[in-house]
């Protein structure tokens, strides 16, 4: 009889929310850069999502809490490169480069996270996640393009690019980084992290509003914050922790090149933008070494054990 699955189990649906969800992050961190200053932005990101997250965590946290405390210096590290770096940099970035290359830059993560991982591990690329990494990011390259290679030659980066760079490179090391948390449930996990990390970005904020650019409370602003604070975070990182367990974080790295397409998706939607054969092809590709990574081999036929 076949073993029921749920949500939780299924890498590739895991895979897809942060994608999506990291995609609409990256579109309203620019759209709010005029208004929204990017360090009050992440921090009431990170505390409203604690205090979403923290009832479902309660439950789980007093047999958690130890284990965190004895790997606090892990702890302090996933949460200053997940949780407070990554999305700082990221709204930083949003304030002097357009949101599709905040989108596409992040393609570069899941070569990031393979190299982390033989540099801090030593862990070796089996052929195939080779090859799916490799197709997934000939189709992440393709979008970036525009279905034209010679315009990757003329790509210039200006201060917010290196900052989303920054960004990119922050949140492949916590990827990295993720085997070694503690062996809690996913929301402590989450809600210690949070925790951490907006206790990390209080100074920064205060030094942003004392320097001359307070939080404005307007509608725009609190829809944003909503936004940023349960889906990218909460329901993301969720998601995203749990991919890693599931698959290693090679593999789940691979989620960040879903970013550009749903950026694409999002944009021909919302913005009206004419859908191209590029975003066609890019977005195969993308899915094809996704699958490739991703899949179990199959046993041999006839050499499969006899159950007893």
């Amino acid at each position: 009889m076949a073993e029921k699955r749920g949500i939780a189990d299924r890498a590739w649906l895991l895979m897809m929310l942060p994608g999506l969800f990291w995609a609409g992050n990256a579109v309203l961190g620019r759209a709010v850069a005029g208004e929204v200053p990017p360090v009050a932005l992440a921090f009431w990101r990170w505390t409203l999502g604690l205090l979403v997250v923290l009832p479902f965590a309660w439950p789980h946290l007093r047999a958690d809490l130890r284990p965190m405390l004895r790997a606090w210096p892990d702890m302090l590290l996933l949460s200053a490169l997940g949780v407070g770096c990554f999305n700082t940099f990221l709204y930083i970035a949003a304030q002097s480069t357009t949101a599709l290359n905040i989108v596409m830059l992040q393609s570069a993560m899941p070569v990031l996270i393979v190299a982390f991982g033989f540099a801090v591990f030593g862990e070796r690329v089996t052929g195939r996640q080779a090859l799916g990494i490799a197709v997934s990011l000939a189709g992440a390259l393709i979008l970036v393009a525009h279905g034209d290679p010679g315009s990757l030659a003329a790509l210039e980066l200006n201060r917010g690019d290196l900052w989303m760079l920054a960004a990119v490179a922050a949140y492949a090391l916590y990827t990295a980084l993720l085997r070694r948390r503690p062996e809690v449930h996913g929301l402590s996990f989450v809600a210690g992290t949070f925790a951490l990390g907006g206790l990390m970005l209080l100074p920064f904020h205060l030094m942003e509003t004392l320097g001359g650019r307070p939080l404005p409370l307007t509608a725009k602003s609190l829809a944003a914050i909503g936004y940023v604070a349960i889906f990218p975070s909460v329901l993301a990182y969720l998601a995203y922790n749990r991919a890693v367990a599931l698959v290693g974080a090679n593999n789940a790295g691979l989620a960040v090149h879903l970013v550009p397409v749903f950026g694409t998706v999002l944009a021909i939607l919302l913005l009206g933008e004419v859908p191209r054969p590029y975003h066609a092809a890019g977005i195969a590709l993308i899915a094809a070494g996704i699958w490739l990574a991703t899949r179990k081999p199959q046993p041999p036929v006839g050499r499969m054990e006899a159950k007893p």
